[in-house]
């Protein structure tokens, strides 16, 4: 009797193991896969941290409005600017703006002058504007923009010029 528990030991313990193995490469798999799923019915949702670069960009990326510093040169003339401008996006596609703008450290005809126009938005977060000032010469004005951190900042370049600004959402 005691061989023959011996023979049977010999034969089932390995095949314990090697069944306890396999159940445990396949747990592994299965908790994998429920984890792709997760992920997968996240991205479906849209549940994606706000600094996810791997999320499309749209107008409504930059929905809301932007305190920015603005710094340069208008080239030609060699004017020197300075300013605050303060943007807001309406996640549409329309841009409005009041800024405080000092040209070679002269203060501006108005202490805030208003602004309008429209904005794009492309999938890879990189962006253009026109905006509208009234009664100033260099009116429209277009700038490129790119925008960083999921919407919470944007950095511009003026076109045609050497004027770029950084500005953080506020709201």
């Amino acid at each position: 009797m005691q061989r023959i528990i011996s023979k049977l030991s010999i034969i089932t313990i390995p095949v314990f193991v090697v069944g306890g193995l396999l159940l445990s490469a396949s747990a592994g798999r299965v908790n994998k896969a429920l984890a792709d799923s997760a992920r997968a019915a996240d991205d479906r949702r849209g549940d994606h941290d706000d600094d996810d670069n791997t999320k499309p960009c749209s107008n409504r990326t930059v929905r809301g409005t932007y305190g920015l510093t603005l710094t340069g040169e208008i080239l030609g003339p060699g004017i020197q600017l300075r300013g605050v401008v303060l943007q807001h996006y309406d996640g549409r596609g329309k841009v409005t703006q009041i800024d405080h703008v000092l040209d070679n450290g002269n203060q501006p005809r108005e202490e805030w002058t208003p602004g309008s126009g429209t904005y794009t938005v492309n999938a890879d977060c990189t962006g253009s504007a026109i905006v509208t000032i009234p009664g100033v010469p260099l009116s429209p004005v277009s700038f490129h923009f790119v925008i960083v951190d999921g919407g919470k900042q944007v950095r511009q370049v003026v076109d045609a010029n050497a004027v770029i600004a950084t500005g953080n959402r506020i709201d």
